[in-house]
C-alpha cells in the first residue's frame, strides 16, 4: 500500500477513535492533507503543463472513496444531488444544509482529489454579503476545498470577495441548471453570436475575479475552445467538446446507473444498472429458496 494511503487510512481511523482535539489526529491529518490532496495551485499548473483535468460528481463516502482511489483529480459534490440522491426533477430544491451534509462524507473519503461543493440555488443570489457568508460556512462546516456557483458578470463581485476571503471558487457557464426555469429547458446554450460573445465576456470576468477553474456546460465545441484559449484558469467541459482543459460527468450517468438518460455528450463507461438488477434478483431468489444464508454463512 502506498504511504499516502496508509497515512490517509490511519488518519480516518484516528478521527473516529479519538477526541477531535487530540494532537495525534491533527498530526496525521496534517501529513495526509499536505502530501496527498491536490490543490487549486496544482489544478492551475495542470493547464499550463497541458495535462487534462478529470472531475466527477460524488455524493457519498463509499463511492467517493472508490473514485478518489481511481485517480480522479476533482470530486464535485454537485447540486445534481437534488436529482440523483433526492429524486427531485430539478436541482433547485436542495438546501445549503443538505449540501454541507453530503460534502462531509465526500471529504472524509478523499485522500487525493480536490473536493468542491456546489452552492445551491438561493445561497448566493440574494446579495454579496450572504453569498460570502454561505461560501465560508461551506468550507468551515464541510471541509471542502472550494465552492462552485453558476453565473457570469453579475456574480463576479461576489466571487472576488469570496476569493479575497480565502474561498477557492469554480465558476459555471453555459447551461446552468439552476436557471432552468429562465431558459425553459436544458438545450444547447450560446448557439447565437450575441450569447456566445456574452459567455466569452462572462468567462473573462470570472477569470479576472479569481476563479481557479470554470465549468463550461453544453455549449458549441468551437466556443469552448475559444474560451479556453482566452482565460488563464482551466476550463472543465461537459458537453463542450474536447478543446477544454478537462472534463466532468455525473458519476451515476457515466456508470450507467441512470437508465433512460443518454444525451449526446454522455458516454457510459459501465452499465451498472444491469449488474445491480442482476445481483438483487439473485439475492431475492436465494432468500426465497432458502439457499441464503448457507451453513457456511451461519454462526
Amino acid at each position: 500500500m502506498q504511504i499516502s494511503k496508509i497515512f490517509c487510512t490511519f488518519a480516518n481511523l484516528l478521527d473516529k477513535s479519538f477526541p477531535a482535539d487530540d494532537q495525534i489526529v491533527y498530526f496525521f491529518m496534517s501529513v495526509h492533507t499536505q502530501n496527498t490532496r491536490l490543490t487549486t495551485t496544482k489544478i492551475r499548473q495542470m493547464k499550463r503543463d497541458g495535462e487534462k483535468i478529470t472531475m466527477l460528481t460524488s455524493y457519498d463516502f463509499t463511492l467517493a472513496r472508490l473514485v478518489d482511489e481511481a485517480g480522479v483529480d476533482i470530486l464535485l459534490v454537485g447540486d445534481s444531488a437534488s436529482n440523483i440522491v433526492c429524486g427531485n426533477q430539478y436541482t433547485l430544491p436542495i438546501t445549503l444544509d443538505e449540501m454541507i451534509f453530503l460534502t462531509k462524507g465526500v471529504v472524509r473519503a478523499a485522500c487525493r482529489a480536490l473536493v468542491i461543493c456546489d452552492m445551491p440555488f438561493g445561497s448566493y443570489q440574494v446579495n454579496d454579503d450572504e453569498a460570502v457568508h454561505n461560501a465560508i460556512r461551506i468550507l468551515k462546516e464541510s471541509g471542502a476545498d472550494g465552492v462552485k456557483l453558476e453565473g457570469g458578470q453579475e456574480i463576479a463581485d461576489a466571487i472576488r470577495r469570496m476569493v479575497q476571503a480565502g474561498v477557492p471558487v469554480c465558476g459555471h457557464l453555459g447551461l446552468t441548471p439552476q436557471s432552468v426555469n429562465q431558459f425553459g429547458g436544458y438545450g444547447l446554450r450560446a448557439k447565437e453570436e450575441a450569447e456566445a460573445e456574452k459567455l466569452l465576456a462572462d468567462a473573462k470576468a470570472l477569470d479576472e475575479a479569481g476563479c481557479f477553474c470554470i465549468v463550461l456546460e453544453k455549449i458549441p465545441a468551437a466556443l469552448a475552445k475559444r474560451v479556453t484559449e482566452q482565460v488563464s484558469c482551466p476550463t472543465i467541459g461537459i458537453g463542450a467538446g474536447n478543446g477544454t482543459d478537462g472534463q466532468v460527468l455525473v458519476l451515476h450517468d457515466m456508470l450507467g446507473l441512470n437508465q433512460g438518460f443518454k444525451p449526446k455528450f454522455l458516454r457510459h463507461f459501465a452499465h451498472l444498472a444491469e449488474e445491480v438488477n442482476k445481483a438483487v434478483n439473485g439475492y431475492v431468489a436465494a432468500v426465497k429458496d432458502e439457499s441464503f444464508p448457507s451453513a457456511e454463512e451461519s454462526y
